[in-house]
């Protein structure tokens, strides 16, 4: 029953009870829409340098297990829930959201009211914040909160990207037998790993995808001595314009070879193609988000988790145009060169634990691929 605090650099302060280890967290506060996928979020390396916090009241329920990570360990700063559950009633449940939380050094609090949080997030902007259950004084938590850098221009992809290449054969999963063998590879695909989800490298395996996953400062000339049949750019944290030299190399690979990207790597395209981006005031975290495909005029509910968005005006003079359109707020989802084999979709196609209406993006780059070999 240990209290804990959390303060946001503008001076709202919130009570609560620890959870999680015993500590203290800083971060951009922002809040996540989705229901369930807690384990996902925990593991999504997009979330750096973030504190979460989940409007849904209760998190925790089904536990936490070995088989639906998103990476090799969790990467939020902090996580806030209304209510943790102590039960975890699930078959494969191994552990409990708490107890995984304390493993893995991730500091939390609950019992505060998420509601009045999310909504001063969305009134006011997501801004920085400090989780603490040490320090029992907000005034001094106050201070140093206001004090802390921000995201703008900071290379958080440098702290997730993987330290050397590797190779993943690991395909979809299935109930009766877990993670399954991927199918023949038919095409060779170079991705580089700004944050990867494992979901997207096992989402490339069963299109048929050979996978070589190289580091964010891999250079343009290091992934087209490996001749691959595409690139892929991943998810990923933090300011797009903190990570120049992947810019560089991506501008480098334009026209060369088909390209898709995903979230940050959509962002990265839309720089390295001379456009800019620019910060949302509390960004688009959860699972329940729309999005009209421009070309079809049908609607996706689509998994989001980001921060940055891309101007599309800033691009469409060098023969881009926008494929997908927020409906919430109207934001460019999806891009797409109009005479270069490359395109790209601010969401999560892959979205793992859904939804999965998107998934056809996945085939749509083998089909670019199977084009351009042809």
């Amino acid at each position: 029953m240990k209290p804990a605090w959390l303060v946001l650099r503008d001076g709202r302060t919130f009570r609560g009870r620890a959870l999680g280890a015993v500590g203290e967290a800083s971060g951009e506060v922002i809040f996540n829409t989705a229901m369930q996928g807690y384990q996902e979020i925990l593991t999504d390396p997009s979330y750096r340098g973030q504190i979460v916090a989940m409007t849904y009241p209760m998190i925790g329920n089904y536990g936490v297990n070995e088989e639906d990570v998103e990476s090799r360990r969790p990467w939020v700063n902090g996580f806030i829930v209304k209510e943790a559950s102590s039960i975890a009633s699930n078959f494969r449940s191994g552990s409990s959201l708490d107890a995984y939380l304390a493993r893995h050094g991730i500091v939390g609090i609950q019992d505060i009211d998420t509601r009045a949080l999310t909504r001063h997030l969305r009134d006011h902007g997501a801004q920085d914040g400090i989780v603490s259950s040490v320090e029992i004084d907000p005034a001094r938590l106050l201070e140093r909160a206001r004090a802390l850098p921000g995201l703008v221009g900071r290379d958080l992809v440098a702290e997730v990207t993987a330290d050397a290449p590797y190779t993943w054969s690991e395909g979809g999963w299935e109930l009766s037998r877990g993670y399954v063998p991927a199918p023949p590879g038919r095409f060779k695909v170079v991705a580089y790993d700004c944050g990867i989800k494992f979901n997207i490298l096992r989402q490339l395996r069963t299109i048929g995808c050979e996978v070589a996953v190289v580091p964010a400062a891999t250079t343009t000339d290091e992934v087209l001595a490996a001749k691959p049949d595409g690139v892929f750019i991943s998810n990923g944290p933090g300011d797009p314009e903190g990570v120049p030299y992947l810019i560089a190399s991506v501008r480098g690979l334009l026209g060369r070879v088909p390209i898709f990207g995903i979230c940050l790597g959509h962002q990265i395209l839309g720089l390295a193609a001379g456009g800019r981006t620019y910060k949302l005031p509390f960004g688009h975290h959860g699972a329940n988000h729309p999005v009209k495909d421009l070309a079809t005029g049908k609607v996706e509910i689509t998994a989001q988790n980001h921060g940055f968005a891309v101007d599309p005006a800033s691009v469409s003079a060098h023969g881009w145009e926008p494929t997908h359109l927020n409906l919430n707020d109207g934001t460019c989802e999806g891009l797409r060169h109009r005479d270069q084999a490359v395109f790209s979709v601010q969401y999560h196609p892959e979205a793992s634990p859904g939804p999965h209406d998107a998934n056809y993006l996945f085939h749509r780059f083998a089909d670019l691929m199977s084009q351009k070999g042809g």
